[in-house]
């Protein structure tokens, strides 16, 4: 394609910038906080660093390794554990120093979901929290069930039960908020529990992860606070699964 070169983009003065695969990769972590992973392609991203797609190829295989190193290079920017932290506090801090993260970069959960087997980034997370539980003296034992409980919010966002009310929506158009507004009544009309829980409270779209429209910041660590707490008294009881 014209205008484009095989190894990096001019700084503008006739000297290109090399072509790396952490360039590569920032330049499509900072393409997707943008344009959402769904516009994220391998031709996209060329036109984005000024190269010809098969440029790409000489530092990620293919897309699927292109998410996999976009994902480990946003699981990196989780902040350390505050030295002398006893584990729950420990865990806490980790697990909303993720959520921040997830925050920065919106389109994470959905890759986390899609990836066949956890990456390298992804195995070194779950090995430091999990680190932290059995520093703290939890048995294996515990340790792995609460890894279970925890879920999702290990990466620091939640798969929510409950549907996603109006306010998660942007600016919709009229024709959408008409639509939503049938949506509601039929909704209140046969599930009048679910709607009132719905409509209860509202929610800070600016602290949604991923776009799930009841994961707000307040919602996430009163959660992660009752498995914190629980996970705490079982290990001062000397739990063992063995023991049920």
């Amino acid at each position: 394609m014209a205008g484009q070169s095989s190894g990096g983009s001019s700084g503008g003065g006739g000297r290109r910038t090399p072509l790396s695969r952490d360039r590569v990769l920032r330049a499509a972590v900072a393409f997707a906080d943008r344009s959402g992973i769904d516009a994220l392609s391998m031709r996209s991203l060329a036109q984005e660093l000024g190269v010809v797609p098969m440029a790409l190829y000489k530092h990620v295989a293919n897309k699927e390794e292109l998410l996999d190193g976009m994902l480990d290079a946003v699981l990196a920017e989780i902040g350390p554990t505050a030295g002398g932290a006893a584990w729950k506090g420990a865990v806490r801090g980790r697990l909303l120093s993720a959520r921040e993260v997830l925050l920065r970069h919106p389109w994470a959960p959905q890759v986390i979901g899609s990836r066949s087997g956890p990456t390298p980034g992804a195995l070194a997370h779950l090995d430091r929290v999990i680190g932290l539980f059995l520093a703290g003296g939890l048995s294996a034992d515990l340790t792995h069930h609460a890894m279970h409980a925890l879920g999702s919010r290990v990466w620091g966002f939640t798969q929510e039960l409950l549907p996603a009310g109006a306010e998660a929506e942007q600016q919709p158009h009229q024709d959408q908020q008409d639509q939503q507004d049938q949506q509601a009544a039929l909704l209140a009309a046969r599930y009048p529990h679910i709607a009132g829980i719905v409509a209860s409270r509202a929610h800070d779209a600016g602290s949604v992860v991923g776009g799930q429209g009841c994961d707000d910041r307040f919602e996430f660590e009163f959660a992660l606070d009752l498995l914190l707490d629980g996970i705490e008294r079982l290990h001062a009881e000397g739990w063992s699964s063995q023991a049920r």
